[in-house]
């Protein structure tokens, strides 16, 4: 139970932009901003007044790349 709750604690992790952005390598957060206002990055959650990218979105975002370059 507990290895399943770690799991879901590092796969939900919220990210700020500029960690999104140091995790794709964009050189700054606007670039973020560029992609998700294109639909390339799905939009963040908003809680509050804080704005957050779960992991598990950028990771997504990763693998499609990954399988869009295999094709």
């Amino acid at each position: 139970m507990q290895s399943a709750l770690n799991d879901i604690a590092t796969h939900d992790r919220l990210l700020t932009d500029n960690e999104v952005a140091s995790l794709l390598g964009f050189r700054c957060r606007a670039t973020v901003w560029n992609h998700v206002k294109k639909g390339l990055i799905p939009r963040p959650l908003k809680l509050g007044g804080v704005t957050r990218f779960p992991l598990s979105d950028i990771l997504g975002v990763i693998e499609a790349a990954k399988q869009q370059r295999a094709a």
